[in-house]
């Protein structure tokens, strides 16, 4: 802890290296940040050519009822479509019933590949987070039993690491608790930590057991390690943790002033990009096909994995026929006024997210400040004359 006497010579003269190296890294940030913001300005419309051939696509399903899975499945044209077009199936495991193993029985008979997409029950918050590692790895246990019992087939797991919702919805209306417990995540690192330790574990039983690993993470994640650091991770409860494939999830449908620049952003290096939301949803309208086809592109420019969000959605709007015709060798615009969009929030969550992060930082900076002007005053006064 430092000492009491803050004002002393040496606290003086280690405060002032202190301040000039972050204020230093504000100045930087600003200016880069300034950068972007001018280039945004001058943006014009880009044009992106696909990927020429049909990537890798990954239709994620079933976190539904079972009589809605049953029905879906019932279609006869479905499967045969999936198979035309070479596609997968993250395949919900919320639950481990008879009855989905029977769903799941009848695509490993159709040659259907599935990647388990492992899931908690609507009570426990559906997805994966910090705040439940242990309900995970004690999932994945029953998941592996139930795989052995019904004789199942599985590609590889998907972990969809995700904030827990139903946890701030119960603090809806209690706008102190929520800011209080925001702020007490904030500065708890070891929540973090613990969380990658327990999903690397995690992990590592999953390879054990033979399967690939596949993670779906929101893009601030992206964001996050661009400027180092762990905030969002600490106040949201996701974890910045990787398996052998990751993907992120880019839904247009709920950033719609951002369109397909959202991808083109944040799409630049991603090993696997998921699009959507096809499915109707209460708060925001599903992509069109014009929307849904457009983001497809673009995705596939950056990489062969293109997973959607979701298969009902798109059996539903008639997606799947017409993904069999489409032209990935095609080029697709996105405006100039969605690229200068795109570029401002990330510009504004960029620079709040390191402000944010830094804030501690900037508080100790002023306790030294403060000490060292306090201190100054006090020698002054030691001095002959140096004071009344």
């Amino acid at each position: 802890m430092p000492s009491a006497n803050m004002a002393s010579m040496s606290t003086g003269s280690a405060m002032a290296p202190f301040l000039r190296k972050h204020l230093l890294w504000a100045i930087i940030l600003l200016a880069a940040q300034a950068a972007v913001a001018l280039q945004a300005n001058s943006s014009s419309d880009v044009a992106i050519r696909g990927s020429a051939t049909r990537p890798q696509l990954f239709f994620a399903c079933c976190y539904q009822g079972l009589n809605e899975l049953g029905s879906l499945f019932s279609d006869p044209a479905i499967i045969p479509e999936l198979k035309d077009l070479g596609a997968g199936i993250a395949f919900a495991v919320p639950d481990f019933t008879a009855e989905r193993a029977r769903v799941v029985r009848q695509l490993n008979d159709a040659g259907i590949p599935l990647i388990a997409w492992l899931g908690l029950s609507k009570e426990d918050g559906y997805y994966l987070n910090a705040g439940n590692a242990p309900l995970a790895a004690r999932q994945f246990a029953e998941f592996e039993r139930w795989t052995l019992d019904y004789k199942l087939r599985w590609e590889g797991v998907g972990l969809d690491i995700e904030p827990n919702f139903n946890e701030f919805q119960a603090m809806n209306g209690h706008k102190w608790r929520l800011a209080w417990t925001l702020l007490r995540r904030s500065l708890d690192g070891g929540r973090v930590a613990r969380a990658r330790k327990e999903y690397s574990r995690l992990i590592g039983d999953i390879h054990a057991r033979g399967y690939s690993v596949q993670t779906y993470q929101l893009p601030l994640i992206v964001t996050e390690r661009k400027i180092r650091t762990t905030l969002s991770e600490r106040i949201l409860g996701i974890v910045d943790v990787r398996g052998d494939v990751e993907v992120l999830m880019l839904y247009t449908s709920f950033t719609p002033a951002l369109d397909s620049a959202l991808i083109w952003r944040v799409g630049p290096g991603a090993q696997g990009i998921a699009v959507g939301s096809t499915a109707a949803d209460p708060v925001v309208a599903p992509l069109n096909w014009e929307q849904f086809s457009r983001d497809l592109i673009v995705a596939s420019h950056f990489t062969h994995l293109v997973g959607v969000y979701n298969l009902e959605g798109c059996v539903h709007q008639g997606f799947l026929p017409r993904l069999n015709a489409l032209d990935w060798n095609q080029s697709v615009t996105i405006p100039g006024p969605t690229i200068k969009n795109a570029s401002r929030v990330a510009m504004v969550f960029e620079t709040a997210l390191w402000v944010a992060s830094h804030l501690v930082y900037f508080a100790v900076a002023i306790l030294f400040a403060i000490g060292y002007l306090i201190g100054r005053r006090y020698r002054r006064k030691g001095r002959p004359g140096g004071g009344e």
